[in-house]
């Protein structure tokens, strides 16, 4: 076997090695360092970087260099077409470059300022499924040779491998972060289902039904209906912006505001009050961008007299007998947790037959499978079409004619209503 033979054999050994290496699953930086390690091995290269393709910025940014030039090069930027690198991202098409200077597409100021002479190059993209990963180059053949076509073949293939590695790596974070999503998901839905009520008021005036439906991505619905004392009852509702365990634990602030408010105000409760004291507890406790919109109604039993406060939330709909619509209870202020301003409220006099409806925007923006929503006309219409029913009765059509007009699209949001009727 010849010297040269042997050699070849040699590289192809360790390349096989190497893939062996790149096919483990491992965290993705661990992977790219073994990628820029084993190329700088197999190639025989004074120095060797890895560019990853930044697709949102269409840039090429180095993750990974090893050799004098690593301080300098490591976390730097190429834009997308510009020197070797960019060169070879845009065109798709390896380089093996025998003499740097003397190619027009190389930048020499990468040398000046590392103090590195870079002689014979090449450099390979990283492309799997028609998608650009990134590219990888390796500099000056120790020894003073140049690069030939048989090191651009070994370099080309190890390039294969790696793009696959990086591909498999990232599936594997995904799936990583997707079952971590699972979790937390199902954590939420933990935190938001055990604060809701397990048993509701018994009223001789009023029949209630209440339903609250999880979705799967979200967890920051939330309602409840309390004695307040002897004579009178909160009613309460609330939707928390975005998802997951940070909703939840918005929920949780909520629910731990109103235990608290009704511990020490529970004998001279003031609508009012609560609604401020809880505005300010949001403002102080949560990140910006987070707030909850929801709807308070206190009701006096004795003389049936609902006040109301809106806190930007979907206002609830009051059908009266021979009223051709639905009231709106939209009297209110912002969400809560936006700023600190008073709240108004409003009284109404309430009769018997009335229905309050009471709901979250998972309802009303359940969508098919075009992406229509189901919409308040419909939720108003499915309340006249079940209202000589109970509370029960009318809850159940309403949920009955959502999951006709949903079909077989996914459930897009938590699904919480509360039907109160007044008797």
């Amino acid at each position: 076997m010849t010297d040269n033979s042997k050699a070849m054999l040699d590289k192809m050994n360790f390349l096989h090695a190497v893939s062996q290496t790149l096919s483990e699953q491992k965290p993705l930086p661990r992977l790219l360092h073994e990628i820029i390690e084993s190329s700088k091995k197999v190639m025989n290269a004074e120095a060797c970087s890895l560019l990853i393709h930044d697709a949102r910025e269409n840039k090429l940014r180095f993750v990974v260099v090893a050799g004098d030039q690593a301080d300098y090069l490591k976390g730097g930027t190429v834009e997308f077409g510009v020197g070797i690198a960019g060169w070879v991202a845009a065109h798709r098409q390896p380089l093996l470059i025998s003499n740097c200077y003397d190619d027009p597409r190389f930048n020499p100021e990468y040398d000046r300022k590392s103090e590195f002479e870079s002689r014979t190059m090449m450099c390979v993209p990283l492309v799997r499924k028609d998608q650009l990963l990134g590219v990888i180059q390796v500099i000056n053949k120790i020894g003073g040779d140049h690069f030939d076509r048989q090191d651009l073949t070994i370099f080309e293939t190890l390039a294969g491998q790696c793009a696959i590695a990086i591909e498999n790596s990232r599936l594997l974070e995904q799936q990583i972060e997707s079952k971590a999503l699972e979790r937390e998901l199902e954590t939420a839905r933990e935190i938001q289902l055990s604060l809701l009520p397990t048993t509701l008021p018994d009223y001789s005036d009023l029949d209630i039904a209440t339903q609250l439906i999880s979705a799967k991505q979200v967890g920051g619905d939330y309602y409840n209906i309390i004695s307040v004392s002897d004579t009178h009852s909160l009613f309460f509702i609330t939707d928390v912006t975005g998802k997951s365990i940070s909703a939840a634990l918005i929920v949780s602030t909520i629910h731990a505001c109103l235990q608290t408010f009704l511990t020490l105000d529970r004998n001279r409760f003031d609508l009012a009050r609560l609604v401020s004291s809880m505005n300010e507890v949001l403002l102080h406790s949560t990140t910006g961008g987070k707030f909850a919109s929801a709807w308070f109604g206190l009701y006096d039993h004795n003389r049936k007299m609902l006040i109301y406060i809106n806190a930007g939330h979907n206002p609830p709909f009051l059908f009266r007998e021979n009223q051709p619509g639905p009231l709106e209870l939209m009297t209110g202020g912002l969400p809560l947790g936006c700023f600190s301003e008073p709240y108004q409220q409003q009284e109404l006099q309430m009769q018997v037959s009335d229905i309050l409806v009471m709901y979250t925007d998972g309802v009303v923006e359940a969508w098919d499978e075009n992406r229509n929503m189901f919409g308040e006309e419909r939720l108003i219409k499915s309340v006249v079409e079940y209202r000589t029913g109970t509370a029960h009765d009318i809850l159940s059509g309403i949920e009955l004619e959502v999951r006709r007009h949903v079909g077989q699209a996914t459930q897009n949001d938590d699904f919480t209503c509360v039907i109160l009727r007044f008797v």
